[in-house]
């Protein structure tokens, strides 16, 4: 069952438009949540909205939005006054431009969306902006209003379909000038970046959305499941971190290669067949005590993530 739309209105394109609506591209994917417990008895600690003032509690329902515009001072506004500074992009996307795509740094993308036809009405129009976008290779830009804001979109083609992503503004964003400082000021040798470059030629390969696992998630999903089977996860020692200079990288460079040459030369192992339901068996590690034995988790882990967008440094 598809999901509810969160904004429904008009993609326009100069005098051409047709009636669009945005799907969250995302979900919740039944992480790990902990409640607030009380040791001594064992309940969950509820939380309960009041008055800060008189104390008195307060149902969610019945508050109302208010901007503090000194000390515990509010202004409170209503429905109708943020139905007043309502903008165009409300209700429709103008497409104000079309950049190339690899302008984009991803450090500015946020959420991403499915830009889907609503409805019979004007699916002509949006397959016709759909492939014109994909031929051109182009990326739109356009606006919308989400969550009483307005946020700037970029448009591109998925498939059959639209992406939308929304984007950061520059005012959102750290600076990097004051990290990449001194970085501009390094030299470098350049043999060592001709192994630093073979090095990662040969730990190149495809990018897999399922090498994305959350594996700190799975292995506490584990310790969860083998405590409630009565017993725990046996931990291997944390190795220290070396925080020191490399004395002589060009050899621990050298020695990274040849690593990854033996690890490219060895046999892969047949890759493992998928599930039907795409879930993701829970870890059998060993129990303390129990002699290396296994235990059979109590319940199956959640399916890895299967997308993260990207995010690279801002340049200096």
């Amino acid at each position: 069952m598809a999901s509810r739309p969160i904004w429904r209105g008009h993609l326009r394109l100069a005098l051409v438009s047709c009636p669009v609506a945005l799907y969250n591209a995302r979900h919740d994917r039944a992480a790990i949540r902990f409640n607030m417990i009380n040791p001594e008895t064992g309940n969950r600690i509820k939380m309960v909205s009041q008055d800060s003032g008189t104390g008195a509690p307060i149902e969610r329902g019945k508050t109302v939005k208010g901007y503090e515009f000194d000390k515990n001072r509010y202004l409170i506004l209503n429905d109708e006054d943020f139905e007043s500074v309502k903008v165009d992009s409300s209700s429709i996307m103008s497409v104000e431009k079309f950049v190339d795509a690899g302008s984009i740094d991803p450090i500015y993308y946020d959420a991403s969306y499915f830009l889907a036809p609503d409805g019979k009405a004007g699916e002509d129009v949006y397959a016709v902006l759909r492939e014109a976008i994909s031929k051109t290779g182009k990326t739109a830009l356009t606006r919308v209003v989400i969550s009483q804001r307005e946020r700037t979109v970029a448009l591109r083609p998925m498939g059959v379909g639209l992406m939308a992503h929304t984007l950061y503004e520059d005012r959102d964003l750290n600076s990097a000038d004051e990290y990449f400082e001194d970085a501009a000021q390094l030299k470098t040798d350049p043999e060592m970046v001709e192994l630093a470059t073979q090095l990662i030629q040969r730990k190149s390969g495809k990018y897999d959305p399922a090498d994305l696992e959350d594996r700190y998630e799975t292995r506490l999903r584990a310790l969860i499941d083998t405590k409630l089977a009565g017993g725990g996860l046996v931990t291997e020692p944390e190795r220290p971190i070396e925080r020191g200079n490399v004395i002589d990288l060009v050899a621990a460079l050298k020695r990274s290669l040849a690593q990854a040459q033996s690890a490219e030369e060895q046999p892969k192992p047949p890759k493992a067949r998928k599930d039907p339901d795409r879930r993701q068996t829970g870890l059998k590690l060993p129990i303390a005590g129990g002699k290396g034995k296994v235990a059979e988790p109590a319940v199956q882990a959640e399916p890895a993530i299967q997308s993260v967008s990207s995010r690279t440094k801002r340049k200096a």
